[in-house]
């Protein structure tokens, strides 16, 4: 009887403990699902209000010509596209090559 008492309790509690590493573990990776997804939503959210912001800007015409005449006619010159960056990522990439150009120039009047 009481062998029969301890073989219960033991098996129950090796049930139990088995149970909860699964359930922990399960619970671990439906948080880093859910920690992906958030950081996706936050990307997604910063592009769209980026784009909102962008767009409001850029499609009401009196800001402008407000611009302009705020600039003058002879002042105004277009933004060559060349000189339009698509997100800080490609400006500083520009910027790092510039910075290896110049070093590069520095160094080979050293040279000479």
């Amino acid at each position: 009887m009481f062998k029969l008492k301890i073989f219960i309790s033991v098996t129950i509690f090796s049930f139990l403990l088995i149970t909860t590493s699964i359930i922990k573990n399960q619970t671990r990776e439906i948080e880093k699902k859910i920690n992906n997804l958030s950081e996706s939503i936050f990307y997604k959210e910063r592009d769209i209000n980026e784009s909102q912001l962008d767009y409001s800007y850029l499609t009401s015409p009196s800001i402008i010509e407000q611009k302009i005449n705020d600039l003058g006619l002879h002042d105004y010159s277009p933004m060559e596209y060349s000189k339009i960056f698509l997100n800080i990522s490609n400006f500083l990439n520009l910027e790092n090559k510039f910075v290896i150009q110049q070093n590069q120039n520095a160094q080979n009047t050293k040279k000479e």
